[in-house]
């Protein structure tokens, strides 16, 4: 046998041992590497050691966990003088599951100083696409049937000018109808809205308004009979939406659309 081979034999000797010895020591339960040196526990001072404070099993709550939506959404509004404050304070109202999935906050369209304000429900695609309430088809639709009486969004006559905006300012998932608790909580913004605005008559558009501000649904039996809400005069109308599904209802709205004209003149 070589020099070379005795070498090797000897570490695979060693290697075998290292490793067998090892294993021994972590069967006895010696599975850590604590120093190159032993150490006398005893020689250590005696001092009673301070228990390490618990770490938290999750982040602590923010300022708004467990805060009551509503209660927020009344103390945002009330603080609200104006209109832009209004909108900054929907913006940053983060309560509403909603706003996870909007592109937009769509406030509101059309000349503050109208008399005729129009609720609607919520937006759709192509409102959460561009920011601004009723752009798409039903919308469409809308501007057509108030220039048919006269009034416009682009209006800066107040006479014949329209505010239009939405009872929730955030797309629901697939166009769905909003929920009562989402309906709740925005509900404080939709009252300062409607108080900032201070129109003549308002003009609500299918059953979210209409519940939202009369606690009642039931559109086709509502609409075209005035009441009142929020100190004013309220004419319900079936949503533009449903007119493009039903045509035949445009007879009923146009009459909705003349008793509006009615009452303003």
């Amino acid at each position: 046998m070589g020099i070379a081979t005795e070498v090797d034999t000897e570490i695979a000797d060693d290697w075998h041992a290292a490793l067998a010895a090892l294993a021994w020591e972590v069967e006895a339960g010696a599975d850590e590497a604590i120093g190159d040196a032993p150490i006398n526990r005893y020689e250590l001072a005696t001092e009673t050691p301070k228990p390490l404070a618990a770490k938290p099993s999750s982040p602590p709550p923010t300022p708004d966990a467990g805060a009551d939506p509503v209660a927020v959404a009344q103390a945002a509004a009330a603080d609200a003088a104006t209109l832009e404050a209004l909108r900054e304070a929907i913006a940053g109202f983060d309560l509403c599951d909603l706003k996870k999935g909007a592109r937009n906050t769509v406030f509101a369209d059309g000349n503050p100083k109208a008399r005729v304000l129009i609720l609607g429900e919520a937006p759709g695609a192509e409102e959460d696409r561009e920011g601004r309430p009723f752009v798409g088809r039903a919308g469409q639709l809308l501007d057509r049937m108030f220039a048919a009486i006269s009034l416009s969004r682009g209006s800066p006559d107040a006479e014949n000018a329209l505010y239009i905006t939405n009872v929730m300012p955030w797309r629901p998932p697939g166009n769905r109808d909003p929920e009562p608790a989402e309906i709740a909580m925005m509900l404080p913004f939709v009252q300062r809205h409607i108080a900032l605005v201070d129109p003549l008559v308002i003009v609500v558009l299918g059953n979210t308004p209409l519940f939202a501000l009369t606690g009642t649904r039931g559109i086709l039996r509502a609409r075209g009979h005035w009441s009142q809400a929020l100190g004013k005069p309220l004419l319900p109308m079936t949503h533009p939406a449903y007119l493009l599904r039903n045509p035949s209802a445009k007879r009923e709205a146009w009459a909705d659309l003349l008793s509006l004209q009615q009452r303003l003149r």
